[in-house]
């Protein structure tokens, strides 16, 4: 059946039309399968797009602020833990101190108690060279400060050496020295009190330090309730249909063969019909040269 190059080109453009509408279609359903989200661009829906980006955006911010959260809990854990390791020091402190007290004690028992006391002193002093992520914690020089959505919190830490605790003076020099006191009660007495002062003090530091983790903690339970509800509602709001867009890509995938079938089918008959009428003009021109 003849038909006509105008026929042809109006058959042809209407494939090319359906192959586009087909790639188009399916190039969408490819983009939601991949980012798992039913508008990955604002051309998907310029208002929708905006309402979940921004739920995208709070829920970045609460992850990060957890995340801060439990990072801080975990340094204070660290700090907390070398706090209880000198309050353990301070009691074997005080019961060397007691024994030193005891009238039975020869010069070699006091000599062997004090070279105890210093070593408890050192380890004092190794329990606040404790370090997270290369800071200093019991040194007197730390503050944590912990960021969050809803703000910031300050946490300072306490210096926790021998000096800060009044075990030792400026020099560096033990406070408690069981040879000058001589046994004698007063002087015993005295280092006791010293004693005594710095546990109170390892004491009111643990107390700090326990009440922020236990501040943390209940932050960190908050801000994660909030990220499983902000994930919910984005997944209701903005999660694809990876099933239903499966079933769209394969049969825009159908549509486009078919297409991109007629549009062959239309470029061939486009060259025969033009071929056609190539040599027809030719036979006339033969003809009319002839006549």
């Amino acid at each position: 059946m003849f038909m006509s190059i105008g026929s042809v080109m109006n058959g042809l453009n209407s494939s090319l039309n359906q192959l586009n509408r087909a790639h188009s279609v399916q190039s969408q359903s490819i983009q939601r399968i991949a980012t798992g989200s039913k508008r990955p661009s604002a051309a998907n829906g310029a208002s929708d797009y905006a309402i979940a980006q921004k739920m995208q955006y709070n829920l970045g911010g609460v992850r990060q602020s957890n995340a801060n959260t439990q990072t801080a809990n975990s340094m204070l854990n660290v700090a907390g833990g070398a706090v209880s390791n000198t309050i353990s020091s301070l009691s074997s402190l005080r019961e060397t101190l007691i024994n030193a007290a005891n009238g039975t004690n020869g010069k070699t028992d006091v000599a062997a108690l004090q070279e105890s006391v210093n070593q408890t002193l050192s380890q004092i002093n190794s329990n606040a060279q404790v370090t997270y992520n290369g800071m200093n914690l019991l040194d007197g020089s730390q503050t944590v400060t912990v960021a969050g959505i809803d703000g910031y919190e300050n946490v300072s830490l306490g210096d926790m050496s021998t000096k800060g605790l009044g075990l030792t003076d400026s020099q560096g020099n033990s406070t408690i020295n069981l040879q000058e006191a001589n046994g004698s009660v007063s002087g015993l007495s005295q280092a006791l009190d010293t004693v005594d002062a710095a546990l109170n003090k390892a004491l009111d530091e643990a107390t700090t330090i326990g009440a922020a983790q236990q501040g943390m903690e209940y932050q960190s339970a908050n801000y994660t309730t909030m990220e499983e509800n902000l994930q919910a509602s984005l997944s209701v709001s903005d999660d694809a249909d990876i099933a239903a867009e499966s079933v769209t890509n394969a049969s825009a995938k159908t549509q486009s063969q078919a297409a991109l079938w007629a549009v062959k089918q239309g470029m061939q008959n486009l060259s025969q019909q033009m071929l056609g009428a190539i040599n027809n003009h030719s036979r006339g021109a033969a003809f009319n040269m002839l006549s």
